[in-house]
């Protein structure tokens, strides 16, 4: 569901009641495609309005959500903290029906002179873009630039003039006669297409809604939001997610669709984006930490399947060793020159068995290669098993922090992330001009605490983010009385109850359990059985020079769950 002219109008309608008149108080760019504008209203308080470029969910809205923001601002947030710093919003205007918003502020600049500036907020799906221009109409700067490069028609950049995007051929439903508009449906036939290429601002969704109708009661229907809307609606599926959104009822979907109502529009939008939102937004800020681990992943994997391979070869060492015996026993009856001996095999009643042997070397030259050859594959033997299984512990290990990576809640998360695989050395720290790692790389991270739940018959669980929370949590911060539980076989948090008095009843222990299904790999699988060891603290052990987050426990039981997110967002603290 993309955001419509006419849903923009209400916007419009929503913001203009609340923000005319109000000043700017603080400016955020939580990333590169984010602007947030702190407003100090008159009457509501301080208001955050989300003005989002991003391809797939562009908006200008406000926002109840926490938008986490960057160490070091970036500079266009520096450069409109201190344009629009303290500056006046003085309207809200739409380009006809189209999906361009204007905020106009009237600013102070350096000399203390008055100034007109006008965010221009374009909600054009990967065209979108936030752009900054005056009162002469020239770009001071933008989220998105567009030179050459992108685009040779219309270019965004600072000192050229701020031109609109091209124009659509179509009627303005505020502003046209009806008559006008109703003949042009009636023209092309009144189905989804016809609404969409004749009426401004129309999206899919709404467009198959007045097809329904007829073209007299759809114009009406439309004028009618002229000034906004006081319901909007929220369809969800069957699975409870949101999939479409509109500032009029819908009913095309019948029953097959839950519908929630809002009061405003940004408050739907709020809803609608904010869990996939927050998981593209931490998708991003996670990617280069991401693309290194499945880069490290796929190289341990090649040399795994290598590794196996020539140890495959080395299981027929035996038969070299037998050789090489034979051919020593047998000396006093075999001659140089001979491309194979016929033996009898002791080790196999006396069968008989073709041996390859070099018609240069002598008998005794062909026993001391075959031993050599033996001694050779039982070293090679030796030293793969022992590459494939550290081999097999990094690809573990790596898929501990990958699943850490897809829980990750914000910057701390990341950050601490990102100093465990600093210090496993998957990861470079980053250093200045003179070679001296930075004050900035120096410090250590300040992570977040454990994720704290209380079961239902009153027991404290705690849940570790990464691997070196998890050492944290299991190794020191544990008592040896509290329960410890992980998802078994499967990369995981690692969980611990807090006994009481020594007790942890079996109500906890399954409840905790589940807590463990849900953050782990298997959390978001339709598995129905997920086994989940535990025991006691006590019985955990830390092996000498294991990676983050590794323990070895010798006594354990296992329980079998379903994976609930229900039931871990009800126990959640």
């Amino acid at each position: 569901m993309s955001l419509d002219g006419i849903f923009l109008n209400c916007l419009r309608a929503e913001l203009e009641n609340i923000i005319i008149d109000a000043r700017v108080d603080k400016v955020f760019e939580p990333s590169k495609e984010e602007l947030i504008l702190s407003l100090r209203t008159r009457g509501q308080g301080t208001k955050k309005l989300l003005l989002c470029a991003r391809a797939n969910s562009p908006r200008v809205s406000f926002t109840e959500q926490n938008y986490e923001n960057p160490a070091s601002p970036p500079m266009l947030c520096m450069l409109l903290r201190k344009r629009l710093g303290g500056a006046a919003v003085t309207g809200v205007r739409q380009e006809g029906c189209d999906r361009i918003l204007y905020i106009d502020f009237l600013a102070t600049n350096e000399m203390g002179e008055k100034e007109k500036l006008t965010l221009v907020c374009e909600i054009m799906a990967q065209y979108s873009n936030v752009i900054l221009i005056n009162e002469e109409q020239q770009i001071i700067d933008a989220l998105k630039r567009v030179d050459y490069t992108k685009s040779s028609k219309r270019l965004i950049l600072p000192n050229v003039r701020y031109e609109l995007p091209p124009q659509q051929d179509k009627y303005n439903i505020f502003t046209a006669a009806e008559r006008d508009i109703k003949a042009k449906l009636l023209a092309k036939g009144t189905d989804e297409k016809a609404y969409m290429s004749t009426i401004m601002g129309l999206s899919p969704v709404v467009a198959r809604e007045l097809a329904r109708g007829n073209a007299d009661n759809a114009v009406k229907t439309l004028k009618q939001y002229e000034n906004g809307s006081d319901r909007f609606f929220l369809l969800r599926d069957e699975n409870d997610k949101p999939f479409e959104f509109s500032y009029m009822p819908i009913t095309q979907y019948g029953t097959a669709a839950k519908i929630t109502e809002y009061d405003t529009a940004s408050a739907l939008l709020d809803d609608y984006y904010a869990i996939r939102e927050s998981r593209e937004r931490l998708a991003h800020r996670t990617y280069d930490l991401r693309k290194v681990l499945q880069n490290a992943r796929e190289r341990i994997v090649r040399k795994l399947d290598i590794q196996k391979t020539e140890l495959d070869a080395c299981a027929d060492r035996e038969i070299l060793r037998i050789s090489a015996e034979l051919i020593n026993a047998n000396l006093y009856r075999l001659e140089k020159g001979a491309a194979y001996y016929d033996l009898e095999n002791y080790y196999d009643n006396n069968n008989v068995i073709r041996i390859k042997a070099d018609p240069a070397l002598s008998p005794a030259q062909n026993s001391q290669k075959y031993f050599k050859d033996y001694k050779k594959t039982y070293t090679a033997e030796k030293k793969l098993t022992e590459q494939i299984k550290q081999g097999t512990e990094d690809l573990e290990y790596i898929d501990t922090v990958l699943d850490a990576l897809s829980r990750a809640e914000g910057e701390k998360d990341i950050a601490q992330i990102r100093e465990e695989l600093v210090g496993q050395g998957y990861v470079k720290n980053k250093f200045d001009q003179k070679g001296k790692l930075s004050k900035k790389n120096q410090k250590t991270v300040q992570g977040l605490p454990p994720i704290e739940y209380e079961t239902s018959d009153g027991f404290k669980v705690l849940v570790g983010r990464n691997n070196l929370q998890n050492d944290k949590l299991s190794m020191k911060q544990a008592n040896k009385l509290d329960m410890w539980l992980h998802t078994k076989n499967i990369p995981g948090s690692h969980v611990i109850i807090e006994n009481k008095n020594g007790e942890i009843s079996d109500k906890a222990i399954e409840e905790a359990a589940v807590i463990a299904a849900f953050h782990s790999t298997a959390g978001d699988s339709a598995a129905k059985q997920i086994p989940v060891d535990y025991t006691l603290v006590k019985n955990l052990k830390k092996p000498t020079g294991a990676k983050p987050g590794k323990v070895i426990f010798h006594e354990n039981w296992t329980i079998y769950v379903t994976p609930d997110p229900n039931l871990a967002e009800k126990l959640k603290k």
